[in-house]
């Protein structure tokens, strides 16, 4: 059952939903059907290595683009 992230094309209200199968996504403000499922960003859990860049050598994030 996965959580989907919408966007209601008619009042703007961002809003996440818990999907069992095939079924017509409301905004739960407005109530309009006219929504746009969003591409999510996910997260995941790990250590904080503190300021060591891993994209280049210098050690200094804030040199890093």
């Amino acid at each position: 059952m996965p959580i989907y992230e919408y966007k209601c094309q008619d009042c703007g209200t961002r809003f996440e939903k818990l999907i069992y199968k095939e079924e017509d996504v409301k905004c739960p403000v407005c109530g309009g059907k006219n929504v746009k499922k969003l591409i999510s960003l996910f997260s995941s859990v790990g250590s904080d290595k503190g300021n060591i860049c891993s994209s280049c050598s210098s050690g200094n994030c804030s040199t890093c683009k």
